[in-house]
């Protein structure tokens, strides 16, 4: 985004670190941008309701700090930008606050080592957590365009993410499938054009996503 100031894009890409400060400092003005080119990646976790409602709470939590602090070390490691988790839900974002062209790719290489660091974690955690929490599973949907990122501030600021490219991620993750990553057009097309088409395998039906329609 050629717009961006550099007082904002210093802003944004310090939030990970002094999120409090920068918006106490902020004097009224919003620390929000355009970024024009990004791929957001949605993870939910297959079975978590019916499974957390069988556990105690510490075990848990045991599940998503493990599953949490993996995806996070991953995400370091590939240059990729958390935005936060909602529950069992955890979003990343590639192409903010640090432009990037290779953000479809980035995304794509990040989901794929989410998956298979999730496979193997619960594998792991069966003697701590229940023999049932091997069948747990994650399903990941991505979806790239234009964002809008900045800080929601008041007396617990975050990191926020706006858009219809942010509702299309969610219906690709909703309308996915178990250990699998969904993409969309847009971000196939990114794929393709660099050189990652392999990487693709067309899913054969259509699927209707709320609010969208039919979608392939």
């Amino acid at each position: 985004n050629e717009r961006m100031a550099g007082p904002t894009k210093s802003i944004l890409q310090n939030l990970a670190g002094s999120l409090h400060n920068h918006t106490r400092s902020a004097e009224g003005k919003p620390i929000a941008d355009l970024f024009t080119e990004c791929t957001i990646m949605f993870g939910d976790i297959v079975g978590f309701t019916a499974w957390s409602s069988t556990r105690e709470p510490s075990q848990v939590f045991t599940l998503l700090e493990h599953i949490y602090r993996h995806f996070d070390s991953i995400a370091a490691r590939r240059r990729v930008f958390k935005v936060e988790t909602v529950g069992d839900c955890y979003v990343a974002v590639a192409g903010l606050p640090e432009q990037r062209r290779d953000h479809a790719v980035a995304m794509a290489r990040f989901a794929n080592d989410c998956m298979s660091g999730f496979n193997g974690l619960v594998q792991q955690l069966v003697v701590e957590l229940g023999p049932d929490t091997e069948d747990l599973s994650i399903r990941i949907g991505m979806h790239s365009g234009p964002v809008t990122a900045g800080v929601l501030r008041g007396e617990r600021a975050r990191f926020q993410l706006f858009g219809d490219t942010v509702n299309t991620t969610a219906r690709m993750e909703s309308s996915g499938l178990p250990n699998r990553i969904q993409v969309s057009q847009e971000t196939a097309k990114y794929l393709i054009d660099a050189g990652k088409g392999q990487w693709l395998k067309a899913r054969q039906d259509t699927i209707v996503a709320k609010g969208k329609g039919e979608m392939k």
